[in-house]
């Protein structure tokens, strides 16, 4: 979930429980308190993984796991930890698992989609991308249309990954992945200008990353603006010193 990049969960609420529910002896009533207890530690894991505390992250969401089982975004939201640790294994068990759970899950298949497609599975994750983009369910179908103009990208097809990050921002004319997408694109197509365009409306909304650093960067040399290209390459060294466009900033063009 780029991001986001293009790499965003929903903090999920917690469950209360009804005076029914409560009422409930047994199993039913152990049943429903565990739910309970799971959407706080699935709530509390993702919190800390937006703080980038990992391991309390991941603690909670193993208690989360234990409680509840079969819960498709306990198991959507610890793929997305073991993503970011670089344990792909893992993170594709958990992703495989939460779709088995919930087939028709949409953000199960937004995230497992993403994930093929960056692991070089494209036809499996554009299959479950265009799943997700074609339910009248979605109410986030931006999400999904802007991963399959990733997926479009990575398989060598930059038309096809245009026309699908076009109709993202139709649908959310301020979804910052989008916007960074077609600001890279523009800019390969040597559209100097409209890479400037879409890297403002991309700041309206989201701050610099080391990519629409770059993008402006070169997109301000190739228009023959020296000295606003030099003003980029300076926050691109300071504000990310050790990305790779960083190190792609070689002493010549220094």
């Amino acid at each position: 979930m780029q991001p986001e990049s293009s790499k965003v969960i929903k903090l999920f609420s917690i469950i209360l429980l009804t005076s029914v529910l409560t009422a409930c002896a047994g199993m039913g009533g152990k049943s429903a308190k565990n739910k309970e207890s799971a959407d706080v530690h699935l709530e509390l894991g993702v919190r800390y993984m937006g703080m980038n505390k990992l391991e309390l992250a991941k603690e909670n969401l193993l208690v989360a796991l234990k409680k509840d089982p079969d819960n498709v975004k306990v198991h959507n939201a610890l793929a997305f930890l073991y993503e970011k640790i670089n344990l792909y294994d893992e993170a594709n068990d958990h992703y495989e698992t939460g779709l088995k759970l919930a087939p028709d899950d949409l953000g199960a298949q937004n995230n497992y989609g993403r994930f093929l497609c960056e692991r070089g599975k494209y036809e499996e994750g554009v299959a479950l991308l265009t799943q997700a983009t074609s339910t009248p369910l979605n109410d986030r179908p931006w999400m999904a249309l802007t991963n399959l103009g990733r997926c479009q990208v990575g398989m060598g097809q930059p038309q096809k990954a245009e026309t699908y990050f076009r109709q993202a921002l139709d649908t959310n004319k301020t979804y910052a992945p989008a916007l960074l997408e077609m600001q890279k694109l523009s800019y390969k197509k040597g559209e100097y200008w409209a890479t400037k365009g879409y890297l403002q409306r991309y700041l309206d909304v989201a701050p610099h990353t080391s990519e629409t650093l770059w993008y402006a960067m070169q997109a301000e040399r190739a228009l023959g603006n020296q000295e606003p290209a030099e003003e980029y390459r300076q926050q691109l060294l300071e504000k990310f010193p050790l990305s790779n466009e960083a190190k792609k900033t070689t002493p010549a063009q220094r």
